[in-house]
């Protein structure tokens, strides 16, 4: 495949993400902004990459003034090596993340989980606690959306049987959320 075919490709693939679901993921975080709610990202390898791109442009990357105190809580729970590798030595690798929501969240929260396959133990483990402790859990996915698509309770799909491309389109999607997010909080929308 040359560039050019590559980009007709990932134009398409672009074109078959629902957007109202990404309209929904939008809304969703706007709601937590409003209600000063706490949005964990996690995720693995390159979506542990885009859980703390993503996790740091909702923190900074919204806010419209950066010497007021209103802004989106996020954090990514993939940056805290010391706690990830304790975690993973002493109680197992699927441990990782629920662990830290343990620590971290309270009812009313997000969790945003990246998963290009949707089937990442310790990605499934932090969603179903995060279930059953009222935290909202959103779901984005590439593939057919493994077990992640069935649990989460919102999602964002990238329906694509390609890791590289899926992780690709995620991160547009990412950073169009921050824009719309952007708009909303200078519009002042509170």
């Amino acid at each position: 495949m040359n560039f050019s075919e590559y980009l007709t490709y990932t134009q398409r693939a672009l074109e078959s993400v629902d957007q109202a679901q990404v309209n929904q993921f939008v809304d969703t975080l706007f709601d937590a902004y409003q209600r000063r709610a706490t949005v964990f990202v996690i995720g693995n390898g390159g979506s542990a990459a885009n859980a703390s791109h993503f996790a740091q442009d909702l923190a900074k990357g919204t806010c419209p003034d950066l010497s007021g105190d209103r802004r989106i809580r996020a954090m990514s729970l993939t940056d805290n090596v010391a706690f990830i590798s304790a975690l993973g030595n002493d109680e197992g690798y699927d441990q990782i993340f629920v662990q830290q929501l343990r620590t971290f969240c309270q009812s009313g929260d997000i969790v945003v989980a990246i998963s290009g396959s949707g089937n990442s133990p310790n990605i499934l483990r932090a969603i179903e606690y995060a279930n059953q402790h009222g935290v909202k859990t959103i779901g984005v996915t590439g593939f057919g959306g493994g077990k992640l698509m069935e649990i989460a309770q919102e999602r964002v799909h990238v329906p694509l049987n390609d890791m590289c491309t899926a992780e690709s389109i995620h991160s547009v999607i990412f950073h169009y959320v921050i824009l719309e997010l952007q708009k909303k909080l200078r519009a002042g929308d509170m």
